[in-house]
């Protein structure tokens, strides 16, 4: 692991996966995304105006299919 990730605030992160061929499937309190993938990735990113906290970023990259570092050059 790359060590330490910056704060983002969830718009920021929905910014990327959309960049990255993700598109909404829902939206409410948390956005639901997915992608062309075969199986597709579901990420499930919390919408509100804070940062997330690290472990709920994690899980979003996670979610997505890429490492750390994979997210921070994508940035």
């Amino acid at each position: 692991m790359s060590g330490r990730l910056p704060a983002l605030r969830p718009a920021e992160v929905i910014r990327v996966l959309e960049r990255n061929g993700f598109r909404l499937l829902r939206s409410t309190k948390h956005r639901t995304y997915t992608d062309d993938a075969a199986p597709p990735h579901l990420v499930t990113v919390p919408f509100h105006p804070r940062d997330l906290k690290p472990r709920t970023l994690r899980s979003i990259i996670e979610q997505a299919g890429w490492t750390d570092d994979e997210f921070l050059k994508l940035l």
